[in-house]
């Protein structure tokens, strides 16, 4: 098991998840976002059945930095709901898990009181 995760968020249009990616690769708190074509959803949303087009961003960072993505996406997401689900990368390549580590910044440790 690695500390390197894959964290999955939908958004409604292309040029939301465009803006949401850069932002996240501004801050360095992801490595790499791929945005799909648009996908087909089909959720329950307040009592309904819904069906929408959706993009899918597929990111990669590290378990450290989740909760910064998290609140990143819920901060800049038009979606009351945003979809930010954090999945664990069981393995990979070395190179492909250290160029993650190298892209993304340390996250800061609390100060002492």
């Amino acid at each position: 098991m690695t500390d390197k995760v894959v964290i999955l968020v939908t958004a409604g249009k292309l040029a939301e998840a465009k803006r949401i990616a850069k932002q996240l690769i501004e801050s360095q708190i992801v490595a790499c976002v791929n945005i799909t074509p648009p996908v087909q959803s089909i959720y329950r949303w307040q009592g309904r059945i819904a069906q929408e087009q959706e993009v899918l961003m597929i990111i990669k960072s590290t378990r450290e930095l989740f909760p910064d993505v998290a609140a990143a996406v819920r901060k800049i997401h038009s979606y009351k709901t945003p979809e930010v689900i954090c999945l664990p990368i069981v393995d990979g390549t070395e190179e492909y898990l250290s160029w993650i580590e190298d892209s993304v910044k340390q996250r800061e440790a609390p100060k002492p009181a």
